[in-house]
Order: C-alpha cells, then structure tokens, then sequence
C-alpha cells in the first residue's frame, strides 16, 4: 500500500478547493483511505493518520472512527505516538462514551512515567476530559505530582486537581495539605494555578473558605511584590508585572474578605495600593483596577476606600474604549444603592453617556440616571432624561417613560411640574408609555384643583391637529369634557390667555371621533367627553344631541353602547342628565405602583385602558393557581376562584382534578355572574373600598432568595370585613431581567381566594422596578391565615421555579 500524503499536503490540497462540495470530495476520498490503513492495522502510518483525522475533525467532519487508534497511540512507546494519542483523546473522547474508560490504565502509567513531559500529557488529558470515575481512580496520583519538585508538573497537576474537585468534591480534602504549600512557590506558573485551585475550593466548601482566611497575610505579600517588584521581562505586559496573577489573587481575596471583617481589615491597604499605584494608560492597568474596584465594593471595606473605587470606575466613564465605560456604568449601577452620595458625584460624566453612539451604553446610562435621581436634582436630570426622551431611538422610549413617570411620581417639587412633565412625556413619546398613564395622568389633574383651568387650555393646544399620540389624545379629551366650561371662559391666569369658542371644542372631539389614528378607547373618550359638554356648553345642546345620535348606529359596539345609552339620557331620563354628569369629585388611588383594578374617569369604568396582558405561559389565571392545589397537602385544599368567567367546558375543571390524584377536592368555583347596570354611570358607591384599619397592618417578606423578593401588604375590605387585599411587590436586585414570572398561590379549603392579574411578567434588574399583583382572601371563618405560593421565571437563560409556603401573616390581616 502506497505511502499515505502528509497532513501538510493534505492541508494544501484542501485549500484549493473551489466549492463546498469539492472539499467534501476531497475529505470523503481520504476518509476511507484512512478507514483502510486502520483496518490493516498499519502501525507505521497510523500517528500520521490520525493528525489528518483531527484536522478533519477541526473542519466539522465526523471523526468519530478514529476513538480507538487514539487509545493504541496512548498505548505506544514513542512520545511523537503518545503525543497524537492524547490530543485525539481530547478531541474526539468525553465522558458520555464508555471508550474514554479504557484510558484509565494508560493515564495511571503515564503519570508514573520517568518523563516530565510524557506526565504532562496525562495531566492535560486527565484536567481536560476525566470522567468522575476516572478521577476518583487517579487522584492519588495527581495528589503525589502536586508535592514534586518539578514546578513543570506541580502547574499541570493543580489545574488538573481543580478538575477533580469539579467532578468529585469529596476528594477536596486529599489536596488540603498539597495545595498550602504551593503558595511558597516562587515559580510564577506554580503560583497562578495554586490561586486558581484554592479559590476553585473556597468557591465550593464553607469550611476551606474559613479554613483558608488565614492565608490572607500571605496573599497580601505576595500581591505587594508584584506591585513593588522592578521589570522583569519574564513576566512583564505593558509595564505591569504578570497582570495575570495580581487579578487572579484580587478575585481570591474578594471571596476571602466577603463578610469577614478581619480578612477585610488585612487587605485595605493593599487594594489602597494597587488602586493608586496601577498605570492606566495600558488596557492590562484597566483589567487590574476593575477586580480591585469589584473586590473593594465586595468586602467590608473603608469608606474613604469605597469613594476610590467609584472615583475610579468614574475615570473609566472618560476612556475612550466603549468596553470600559459600559463595565463602569455596569458597575456603579450596582453600587448606587449602597454608595449614592459618592455615585452623585460622576452625575454628568453618566449623563453624557446618553449621548453615546453605543446602544448598550445609552440603555446603562439610562437606568443609572434613573437610580440618581432625588429631590434634588430632580429638575436637571428630568432635563436631560426628557431631552434623552426626544432623540433616543424607539426601543428605549418605553423604559425611559415608564422611569420618567415614577420619578416624577416620587420627587415631583409642584404639581404643576408634575402635570407639565407627564404632559411632555406624552407629546414626545405618548405611543410607547405604559397603559396606566393615562388613568394615573387623570387623577393627578382630578386632585389638583388649582391647576384645572391651566391644565384643560396647556391640553388643547398640544393636541391642536395632531392625533398621533393617543393617550395625549385620550387625557385632553377626558379634561375638555371635565373642564371645557373653564377653557372658553378664559379663566387661566398662568398660561398665556386663548380666545375658544364652544364650537371649536366639539370642532376638536369631533376630529378625534372620525381620525383614522383614533383607537376605539379614545373615540370611547371623546364620545362621553361631547356627552359631557351638553351640561357645561349651552348653545351646542342640539349639535351635542345630533353627535350622539349619529354614533347609536356605529359599527363599533363599545361606540354604539355609550351612543345608545346618552340618547337615552337625552329623552327618557332627561332630568337627571345633569346630576350623572357633573364635575368628578376627587379620586383617592387604590394601589401606588401598578395598574388598579377599577380606576373611575368620566363618572364610569374605562376597563379598557387597564386591560393587563395575560401571563406570557398561556395558561389561563384559573388553571395556574390549581395547579397548585395538592401543595399544602391534606384534602383541605379550596381551589381559586377564576377572575372572568372561563369560556372552556365545564369538564375542564374535572379533568385537572383528576390530574392530581386522589385528593378529595371541590369542584372549580365559578366566578359570580355580575349583572351589568342599564346605563355605564349607574352603580358607583361613594362608599371607600378599603378599612383605615388597613393602615396598620405591617407588611412582610414572604419570599426572598436568588435575589428574588416578594413582599405582601395588606388591606380589609370595608364591604365585607371577611375579605382580606393583600398586594404582592416582586423585586430582582440580581443583574439581569427576570422574565416570564408567574406568582401563584394556594390556601387551605376554609379559604377561598381569587388572585388577579400581575402588572407585568418581567421584573427589572438592580432593583429599578417591581411586579405588583392582587390576591384577594375570604376568610369567613376568621381562621390564622397560611398559604403555599409557586414562583416561576426565566433567569439568565434557565427556567427558575420554587416553592414556599407562608405562615407569618399578621394577626391584624386575618382576626
């Protein structure tokens, strides 16, 4: 058989294909001349063989066919043999394949082997792909080879032996006495894996990280003769000596000094140094700087220390590489919380990063302005985040105006700003805010009296031939209905006096009810607000009435119903159209954060303004919450009653109690048919919702783990004393976004409990927002209150889910 071509001819040949498929022909035609040499068992050709094939195998061919003549390289004499062998192994081999079993003895041979190098492939080979059965077989050898003299060998046999405590933690201890002398070494190699393989152990065991806080001194030395050491070009990169190691010994430190103030005590200093004495010019001074700022705000550090570091990542916000700055702004949005005054400091190097080019940049920026804002400043930086507001591109507009409003919300110094800035808000981007601005918008106007006349003329010239924006469009028809009288009577003394006449405000509704850009909701709006106007206008009744009129036959229903039932005000029950439409009296707000469950505009419910999307599963509210049933356990389990009446057979009940097994459980409790009133105005009750008791009632923690945390508070129906409001505010102060969240609950059978639907599915990172949801609780019975809740959320690409159960309700929420 001729001799087979070199792999660097078979490299060339393979370049000079033209096509794909040429290139496949060519691999295919020296496959099987390979598959031929190994079955003739060619021991001349069979390393040159096998090189070929893990070049083949590199390229995305399948190489699987070659496992075995790797096992019969590792098996060979020859070093050039052994060397192929074990880089087949690792290539081709892991521990799903019960081939990489028969390695075993080879491996054990090789790591007695008289030759440094032949023991440094078997240490590569085995810290590469080891199964746990191998490991627990060899760790006896890799234990002896982490005590020689050869500094060669010790490096490979501390990473190797971190790959054993991977894979079999119980080994750990075996190491224990090994790994404290490494730390003697002067060898820089040496030094570097033993840092590696300490920290691996005190990320892994409690009792090796306490174990191992009293090698802090020793650490500290060492990290200080880096820093005072003159160059040596051995380990020199950028002028810094062995960057490599003084990060590694930083992140050491950091999980040493974490919670332990003697740990933290000894390194101050230390992290003072390297934080002053790093050169900055270099990225690897950069790369040194920011583990000694995350290792600073880490540990119980020094005040005067925890300001250096912020002035540092401060510093980082000026470089010019866009990397740096994002990892500063990544890193002051998590210390903001803790450190505020020193964060405020930086305020207008982040605020210029607004108007980065880089959209990760802009989105950190942003949510660090956010978490900057106080009472204040409050005035510049809704400058700046308004002007930001105006010119950022449309996947920003959403969260900038959602943190608008609630900044606003919590600093806003008059009310007039208030209203003038939530106004701006919806001019310049009023097509990307959340559904409840435009209820909440309405009831700041309502509570803020003095302001009405200001307010309803500011309105009328913002929507003045433009309808884009719809919940501007919305507000100002709802305010020229309310208020239309204190528009044409000019008595705004704070805004620069217009001349409107009656006909020019229903000439506006009138538009806004035939615009193409008008949504059914806002036409809803302008219809009832035209209504309202009969009673405040007085020489448009007749137009008024022909309006209406003409809307009792619209193809839109929700159009068609309010139509019908104003006609009917006109005729039949003429004598009370004044008393239903007058002026709305002050609206007190049920929830502060989130969507409320019914929020009262024109004198009647705008269901459609508040509708919530349903959670992102798919599973309907009803069937959520009883999958939850058997998880108190026992057969007193009482299922939740649905929100809205289900449209699914009334099999669907049974057939997910049967899913639960032999639970003696009540059928599903249909939610009560609510009788809709002859007219949308009938039915209010000025009677307040919720008990003052309800004021007093503490709030708790009923879930907090994985930097996930539920809160309930609490409120007593005044209706019925029976009925415990409890709101659930979900927090993340991880990092990143927890989406797709569903809370679900579950109470004992004396209970019976409705849970409606959350604000949102997704839960914000640092703490810059919360997901609120209402459960409502009857408790006839008056009985201790105990409950089992389900949680689960995608988070850092895994699906999350736990379980709790809560038993430390106040007595005041259920006696």
């Amino acid at each position: 058989m001729p001799a087979p071509i070199r792999l660097r001819e078979l490299i060339r040949t393979i370049r000079t294909a033209r096509t794909q498929a040429e290139e496949r022909e060519m691999i295919q035609k020296e496959c099987a001349a390979i598959r031929s040499s190994f079955r003739e068992e060619d021991n001349t050709y069979r390393c040159r063989n096998v090189a070929k094939l893990l070049y083949m195998h590199m390229l995305g061919y399948p190489a699987h066919f070659g496992q075995l003549e790797c096992l019969k390289l590792i098996a060979s004499q020859k070093f050039t043999d052994k060397r192929i062998g074990y880089l087949g192994a690792m290539l081709l081999l892991d521990e799903r394949q019960d081939v990489h079993l028969l390695m075993t003895n080879c491996i054990k041979n090789d790591l007695n082997h008289s030759t440094q190098y032949v023991q440094g492939l078997a240490l590569c080979t085995l810290g590469c792909m080891g199964s746990s059965e191998m490991c627990r077989d060899l760790a006896g050898e890799v234990e002896k080879l982490l005590k020689t003299s050869n500094s060669y060998l010790r490096k490979k046999a501390a990473l190797c032996a971190v790959h054993v405590i991977r894979k079999v933690p119980e080994l750990m201890e075996m190491f224990l006495p090994a790994t404290k002398n490494l730390l003697n070494e002067k060898n820089h190699g040496v030094l570097h894996t033993s840092v590696v393989l300490l920290t691996e152990m005190c990320e892994r065991s409690p009792d090796m990280l306490s174990h191992f806080r009293k090698l802090v001194p020793q650490l500290v030395r060492i990290l200080k003769n880096l820093i005072m050491s003159g160059y040596s070009p051995e380990h020199d990169v950028s002028g810094i000596s062995d960057p490599f190691l003084q990060v590694r010994i930083l992140r050491l430190l950091r999980i040493l000094g974490r919670n332990d103030d003697d740990s933290s005590e000894a390194m101050n200093d230390i992290l003072a140094q390297v934080a002053t004495n790093t050169e900055t010019s270099k990225n690897v001074g950069n790369a040194i700087l920011y583990e000694t700022v995350l290792t600073i705000m880490d540990i119980k550090s020094e005040s005067g220390l925890r300001v250096l570091a912020i002035n540092i990542l401060g510093r980082f916000l000026l470089n010019n590489d866009k990397n740096i700055r994002y990892v500063a702004l990544t890193s002051l949005l998590k210390t903001v919380q803790t450190d505020h005054n020193a964060v405020q400091r930086h305020r207008s190097t982040i605020v210029d990063c607004l108007k980065d080019l880089d959209v990760s940049i802009k989105r950190r920026a942003m949510e660090l302005s956010f978490a900057l804002v106080n009472g204040n400043n409050i005035r510049g930086m809704m400058k700046e985040l308004l002007y930001f507001l105006d010119s950022c591109e449309p996947e920003f507009k959403a969260d900038c105006a959602s943190g608008i409003f609630l900044a606003a919300e919590k600093y806003a110094p008059s009310k007039r700003w208030h209203i003038d800035t939530i106004m701006r808000v919806l001019t310049t981007a009023g097509s990307y805010v959340r559904d409840d601005a435009v209820p909440n918008l309405i009831q700041l106007i309502t509570n803020s009296m003095e302001m009405h006349a200001y307010t309803v003329q500011k309105l009328y010239k913002a929507i003045l031939g433009d309808y884009s924006q719809q919940p501007l469009v919305q507000v100002a028809s709802w305010c020229m209905g309310e208020y239309g009288d204190l528009l044409i009577s000019d008595q705004c003394e704070e805004e620069e006096p217009i001349q409107v006449t009656e006909e020019e405000v229903l000439d506006i509704l009138e538009n806004v009810l035939i615009s193409n850009m008008s949504a059914s909701v806002t036409r809803g709006y302008a219809l009832t607000a035209i209504m309202k106007l009969s009673t405040r206008f007085t020489c448009t009744v007749n137009r008024i009435k022909k309006v209406v009129s003409i809307y009792g036959s619209s193809i839109d229903v929700e159009l068609q119903q309010r139509a019908v039932e104003y006609n009917a005000l006109f005729k039949k029950y003429d004598h009370m159209r004044s008393a239903l439409l007058e002026r709305m009296p002050v609206m007190e707000k049920v929830t502060t954060n989130g969507p409320t469950e019914i929020v009262q505009t024109n004198g009647e419910t705008e269901p459609a303004v508040l509708e919530t999307k349903p959670p992102p599963s798919g599973l309907q509210p009803t069937s959520q919450a009883n999958d939850l049933l058997d998880l108190l356990g026992g057969n007193d389990i009482t299922p939740v009653i649905p929100t809205a009446p289900t449209s699914k057979p009334a099999s669907a009940g049974g057939e997910l109690l049967d899913l639960l097994g032999d639970l003696s459980l009540t059928a599903l409790v249909p939610a009560p048919q609510i009788s809709q009133p002859p007219f949308l105005l009938d039915g209010l009750s000025s009677q307040p919702l919720f008990n003052d008791i309800a004021a007093g009632i503490p709030s708790i923690t009923a879930y907090s783990k994985n930097g996930l945390k539920i809160e309930f508070t609490f409120e007593r129906s005044n209706t019925n004393p029976s009925v415990t409001v409890i709101t659930i505010q979900a927090s993340n102060s991880t990092e990143l976004d927890m989406t797709d969240f569903v809370f679900q609950a579950a109470v004992p059978k004396t209970f019976q409990l409705q849970l409606l639907s959350p604000s949102s599915s997704i839960i914000p990172a640092f703490n810059t927002g919360t997901i609120t949801q209402v459960i409502k609780v009857l408790n006839p019975q008056k009985q201790q209150l105990r409950m089992r809740i389900k949680l689960t959320y995608n988070h850092k690409g895994s699906a999350m889910q736990d379980l709790a159960e809560v038993n430390n309700f106040p007595p005041q929420s259920w006696q």
